[in-house]
């Protein structure tokens, strides 16, 4: 994976943009087809209190709604902590949105005041897909994209 390569790509194509959605459906369709690990890839956002709810996403149908106690994407909405797993089936209280996931990577979604506003979510339908490279590039896209 290119990732200085994608993140000029994003950085080029959100430039001067403020809304959230907007930045979120960009953000997901230039990662989807950015590599052929990624099954899923999508954003959870904060909509109340403990609650996250289905946001621009690129492959099947997600799960609408995931409660901050329930899941990948809730342990890292509720720990701010990216959630590196590789193999799903091992994961306590793993949520399958999709049969087709064997592993999961999701990282948590900062503005500019540093409040959560969401969480990414990309899942593959190999096992062990991602690793702390991943974590770290995906991370400073977002940062890039959310926190400036």
């Amino acid at each position: 994976m290119d990732y200085p390569a994608l993140a000029r790509t994003i950085a080029s194509l959100t430039a001067g943009e403020t809304d959230e959605i907007a930045l979120m459906a960009t953000v997901a369709c230039e990662l989807h087809h950015a590599d052929d690990r990624f099954d899923w890839t999508g954003f959870y956002r904060v909509t109340a209190p403990g609650l996250l709810k289905i946001g621009p996403y690129q492959g099947g149908h997600g799960c609408l709604v995931i409660p901050f106690d329930r899941g990948v994407c809730g342990a890292a909405a509720r720990t701010g902590e990216v959630q590196l797993v590789p193999d799903v089936a091992a994961f306590p209280g793993h949520i399958a949105c999709a049969a087709s996931t064997r592993s999961e990577i999701v990282l948590p979604v900062r503005n500019r005041a540093g409040d959560l506003i969401a969480v990414r979510d990309i899942d593959s339908d190999r096992p062990d897909a991602f690793d702390e490279t991943d974590a770290q590039e995906l991370a400073a896209i977002l940062d890039a994209v959310f926190a400036r």
